[in-house]
């Protein structure tokens, strides 16, 4: 069951239908997709990642099993994506009281109003605006205490040299 798809097309107000009609692919296919009977080609996955402003690859990510992966599994290092309107497209590894697939479609304002989510904004909207890599080390204040991490920031381009998001790494430091 991929429930985060279902949460974040129920969270943009679509129906199923809605969707597979915007994808150009049958409602039935589109709600096996939803609930895990069938993988979606690559070429769909695209489509449907477009339509919902994700990357793709979030539809495949259970299915990896490589060095990469194993490498950084539960290590103190959060890789993600996000658009230029500052929204999760691809998260990998999110802290533990976060999912990736929670993420997604969200801002960093909307999961909660710490001056290091702030912070984190600013440093992504700036990366974005200035088309240069930054660096800084962020303090999240939580209930259950602080973290700091060390953050690192680089503009992600598509083919045609246009600026679409950031892609970030943090590194857990306590």
């Amino acid at each position: 069951m991929r429930t985060w798809l279902i949460k974040l097309r129920k969270e943009k107000m679509y129906t199923q239908q809605e969707v597979a009609s915007k994808v150009h692919i049958d409602r039935a296919y589109y709600a096996q997709i939803e609930n895990g009977a069938r993988n979606p080609s690559i070429f769909v996955a695209k489509q449907i990642a477009d339509f919902f402003h994700i990357h793709p690859s979030v539809f495949f990510t259970e299915h990896i099993s490589d060095p990469f992966q194993t490498a950084l599994l539960s290590s103190p290092v959060v890789l993600a994506h996000c658009g230029k309107d500052l929204r999760y497209t691809w998260v990998f590894n999110a802290p533990s009281h976060y999912s990736e697939n929670s993420l997604l479609g969200k801002r960093d304002d909307e999961l909660g109003s710490s001056e290091g989510m702030l912070t984190l904004m600013k440093m992504k909207r700036e990366v974005i605006k200035e088309g240069k890599p930054l660096r800084k080390t962020i303090r999240f204040e939580r209930p259950e205490g602080c973290t700091i991490y060390d953050v690192f920031a680089q503009p992600i381009w598509d083919e045609e040299g246009n600026i679409t998001g950031a892609a970030t790494c943090a590194t857990k430091l306590s």
